[in-house]
């Protein structure tokens, strides 16, 4: 039996919406005239297909306009049933258009908002569905998706600058090393066999220690290349468990270089995701635990777990996460001032403005400080090896003359 989408008008003028399995369009006309609805259009649901997919296939990007939609029909007076069907039946992804059909299906059917979206925690995290809450409860709900709109697209920006400062370095040092492998590999040998073909005596001695580099790698290539199948599956299966997720995120932590970037970046985001949650009304357990949770580091989400337990024992804030000695002291006193003042919310965001400029400055730094000590990487590496080779091509140039 097909299904049809409907679209309908109440005496009042009000705008419904909704779909009916019928035999015929016309069955379903009568069925909405006969609930006192005034029929504006039916027309046949489309067959869909739906493709096995990884992951929920709903960007960043999508949450933002979203948001920023949203908050603009809210504040104009719209019903939220009326804002969900236009916003699902105008968003250029299917699928999360898919998600917010289902989410004014379940917002029509008695659920409150909040509760609709928490009913696809992998599209909107607990900190979304927190801040709807705290919105429906204080009447406030346009203000709440404003502010999610500005915290997910800073989050944004914030989560590119570290993950480029990552993604720099190591891209780099994945093509010198390749590289070399390739040289050592494929190269080198050929030079080798000039070599005999040109009768050369005793090589020198940086040609004869790149030569027992590249006979180590082609008479070992299969065991290298098991070794590191097995180093990427370990890391993989490491960052499953909690102790080796926890691990590695102290490793990037107390790195020398990138350490300083990440810690930045975290504090960043514990105070934008706590100063959001604060001034839309979350309280402060509540904020605590969502913020641990969404923190994207084990080792920083164990000290925020920490510090709201001793909250939760009548704590203030600024000391238990001084004890956890993550935080620089100067971000831990401006929360206790701010905490002391009342105006914690106001703190954190000013703390967030600043250490994401502060992370602005040392990925500029990071990239400048990498640049000559990859460049001097690579240009050592493949070059001395090209200086290896050529010796003794000289040596039986001279040789002849």
């Amino acid at each position: 039996m097909p299904t049809y989408l409907w679209e309908a008008t109440t005496r009042g003028g009000e705008y419904r919406s909704g779909q009916l399995t019928a035999d015929a369009e016309n069955v379903v006309r009568e069925r909405l005239t006969t609930q006192g609805l005034q029929v504006t259009s039916v027309r046949r649901k489309p067959i869909e297909i739906k493709m096995p997919t990884i992951g929920t296939g709903v960007r960043l990007k999508d949450l933002v306009v979203f948001a920023r939609t949203f908050s603009t029909m809210i504040d104009a007076g719209l019903p939220i049933v009326q804002c969900l069907d236009m916003l699902s039946a105008q968003s250029d992804n299917k699928r999360f258009g898919a998600v917010l059909g289902q989410v004014k299906d379940s917002v029509e059917g008695g659920k409150s908002l909040s509760e609709s979206l928490a009913m696809h925690p992998r599209v909107f995290d607990d900190l979304f569905c927190n801040l709807v809450a705290a919105g429906e409860a204080g009447g406030i709900l346009d203000l709440i998706f404003r502010r999610l709109a500005t915290y997910l697209e800073k989050a944004d920006k914030l989560r590119r600058q570290v993950r480029g400062a990552l993604v720099y370095p190591a891209a780099i040092t994945f093509v010198g090393v390749g590289v070399m492998g390739i040289m050592l590999t494929f190269v080198l040998p050929t030079f080798e066999k000039m070599f005999k073909d040109l009768g050369a005596g005793s090589l020198p001695t940086p040609t004869r220690v790149v030569l027992a580099m590249s006979h180590f790698v082609t008479g070992n290539l299969i065991l290298i290349i098991v070794t590191l199948v097995a180093a990427i599956t370990a890391f993989v299966f490491a960052k499953r468990t909690k102790g080796g997720r926890r691990f590695l995120d102290l490793v990037l932590l107390k790195a020398p270089v990138i350490g300083p970037v990440m810690r930045k970046g975290a504090v960043a985001r514990f105070t934008r995701t706590l100063g959001t949650l604060l001034a839309s009304g979350v309280p402060i357990l509540d904020a605590m635990e969502i913020v641990g949770k969404t923190a994207g580091n084990e080792v920083i989400k164990d000290g925020i777990l920490y510090a709201r337990e001793k909250i939760s024992e009548g704590k203030d804030i600024a000391s238990p996460l001084m004890e956890t000695a993550i935080f620089p002291p100067m971000v831990v006193q401006m929360i206790g001032v701010g905490e002391q003042t009342g105006a914690m919310d106001e703190m954190l965001q000013k703390i967030a403005d600043f250490y994401e400029d502060e992370v602005d400055t040392a990925v500029a730094a990071m990239t400048s400080l990498l640049e000559p000590i990859i460049l001097v990487f690579l240009g050592g590496g493949v070059g001395g090896m090209l200086i290896a080779m050529y010796m003794p091509i000289f040596e039986i140039a001279g040789g002849i003359k």
